[in-house]
């Protein structure tokens, strides 16, 4: 089908050149939203009846009889059917969709990616302070950045996975008196232990390592403590590396990687804030008022200046410089860095706390008049995530003293429980992370009811060929025979796939693939409940069989993209095995 759809498509872009030359939207086709419409829509006749100034149904006419006479259509169109105001669908042959079926199977892991583009991309996500243990709202953030990215692999795009954090400022000086605090023998409680230090039981085990005089080694960074309770800088970096150590051990067992590091410090002694700062004044584009420097954010849409510098420069060196600047500065030169690095896209993964910050961090990047495209970078931004067990909300973990931790939710439940529930909607929305739900072994548990469709397939098809049997052991069956609802409904879901992933990538939109997942899982648990394949007609049980490895093959394709594992076996499924195979 993914032929005959390219055929088509480009069979409707030259019909639509010829009806509006130089103005003809682009060749698209959508799903109509009923199946009995049939296999494909087009609604190019509205955008081109505003462009020509005609009756849209008029024009669909035209399009249909034009579109009718190519030798695609002639090929792969079985009927074509205006509806509406001028809504084209397209009912295609039998041959088109059955022959999903051998595409899947010849591009095995590769179905549905696409051709190095040689563009590179670069995905921020995570960037939690080394100041606590990774929190769920880090833990929905790493999962869709790093989904995020297994999209712009698929696309041809080469992507590089960045974390950012600040090892530096008021919030690590504060990490360090609370652990120079439990070295003196005070915890949360005691007379003299400071209102704003951390609380967790974390701050302790730091401080008993750093008595200890333990070497961590993180990603990017190893350091050894000297036990010296009263150097303050000393128990500040080997914090800073006993916390970026635990992140780190936490994101493998999440099944996430970073292939570079970059510390906001670094954007002070390197002199990158100082020097975005003079160019932004020697621009013309800042003004002294009330004490303080202002970005002129207004002339680039933006509903008000903004302060750069909280009072007018004083004192000498990094540390009084880091003081002054308001946080959003570093910001600016930071994806100054990011431009000239030289990502053809530039993406942001940040929590809805941070939406304040766009049109700031933008103007100052247009500001800085170094040809910044205007919508640089892009922001998938995500809320925060409610967690509830036994019908309670769960606020605390002991170990944080005041959130629940992605190490929580993995013991709780399992990877790849977190991993699929974080991308199962939209990040734009509250997120409610049941528990209980995680752990049930049936249907209405997403992750569970898509990894049995996968553990399902491949029960059937060891009882045939043995579990090890390859994907084209299927090859060259008479897919002709697939003729039921239910096969032509999964065929057309496989073929969805390539699709579905290039428009996920181009709109950001992860969760598509938690929806495509649940949707072909219900496709393929509707043909399991209608159809039997360990048939007596060896042609009709090779050709299901040949439906069955393709569906698997998806199946694994797409639930790797999110990190989650396609298991072969579950204990239900063998239990439940017989109802289709006697």
């Amino acid at each position: 089908m993914i032929q005959a759809k390219q055929e088509l498509l480009s069979a409707l872009a030259s019909v639509l050149e010829q009806m509006a030359p130089g103005a003809a939207p682009p060749s698209a086709f959508e799903s109509p939203k009923l199946a009995a419409h049939g296999d494909l829509a087009i609604t190019s006749a509205m955008p081109l009846a505003r462009t020509l100034k005609k009756n849209p149904r008029e024009l669909a006419q035209m399009l249909v009889a034009r579109l009718g006479a190519t030798p695609a259509a002639q090929r792969w169109v079985q009927t074509f059917e205006i509806a509406g105001p001028g809504f084209v669908n397209l009912r295609l042959v039998a041959a088109a969709k059955q022959a999903v079926v051998d595409e899947v199977q010849r591009a095995g892991e590769s179905f549905g990616q696409r051709a190095a583009t040689g563009q590179s991309a670069l995905v921020e996500f995570v960037s939690a302070n080394p100041t606590g243990p990774l929190h769920v709202g880090h833990a929905r953030q790493a999962a869709l950045g790093d989904s995020l990215c297994n999209l712009f692999e698929s696309q041809g795009w080469q992507v590089t996975r960045e974390f950012y954090y600040n090892d530096a400022g008021v919030q690590i000086a504060t990490l360090a008196q609370s652990v120079q605090c439990r070295l003196r023998g005070l915890k949360p409680g005691d007379a003299g232990w400071p209102e704003a230090a951390y609380n967790g039981d974390y701050i302790e085990d730091i401080a008993a390592a750093y008595r200890l005089r333990a070497t961590v080694a993180a990603d990017d960074r190893v350091y050894t403590a000297s036990g010296d309770l009263d150097d303050l800088d000393d128990i500040r970096q080997f914090a800073v590396a006993y916390l970026r150590h635990e992140q780190d051990l936490d994101l493998q067992a999440f099944g996430v990687r970073f292939d570079h590091y970059f510390l906001e410090s670094g954007l002070y002694t390197g002199g990158r804030v100082e020097a975005t700062v003079a160019r932004l004044v020697a621009a013309g584009k800042t003004y002294q008022k009330d004490g303080a420097l202002w970005l002129r954010c207004t002339d680039y849409g933006d509903d008000k200046d903004r302060v750069m510098r909280k009072s007018a420069p004083g004192g000498t060196g990094a540390a009084a410089g880091m003081g002054d600047y308001t946080y959003f500065v570093p910001d600016v030169a930071y994806h100054i860095d990011k431009f000239e690095r030289g990502f053809a896209k530039v993406i942001n993964v940040q929590g809805s706390d941070h939406h304040g910050t766009i049109a700031r961090v933008r103007a100052g990047l247009q500001a800085a008049g170094l040809g910044i495209p205007e919508g640089f970078p892009d922001y998938l931004l995500h809320k925060m995530v409610t967690v509830m067990r036994g019908g309670q909300e769960v606020k605390i973990s002991k170990r944080a003293g005041s959130y629940v931790t992605l190490r929580d939710l993995i013991d709780w439940t399992s990877r790849d429980a977190v991993r699929f529930f974080l991308i199962s909607r939209k990040a734009d929305t509250e997120f409610v992370f049941d528990i209980d739900l995680a752990l049930k072994a049936n249907d209405e548990n997403p992750v569970f009811y898509v990894q049995y469709a996968h553990a399902r397939i491949c029960s059937v098809l060891a009882q045939r060929g043995g579990p090890a049997a390859p994907a084209d052991a299927f090859a060259n069956a008479d897919l002709s025979l697939l003729v039921a609802p239910t096969e032509f409904n999964l065929m057309l879901k496989l073929a969805d796939y390539p699709d579905m992933l290039a428009r996920a990538a181009h709109e950001l939109a992860p969760h598509d693939l938690a929806f495509y997942l649940r949707d072909l899982s219900a496709s393929f648990h509707s043909y399991y409940a209608a159809e039997r394949f360990l048939v007596d007609d060896a042609a009709l049980m090779r050709a299901r069989l040949a439906l069955l490895s393709a569906t698997r093959q998806v199946l694994r394709n797409a639930l790797s993209l999110l990190g989650v594992s396609a298991p072969e076996t579950m204990a239900r499924e063998a239990a439940t095995l017989a109802e289709n195979a006697s």
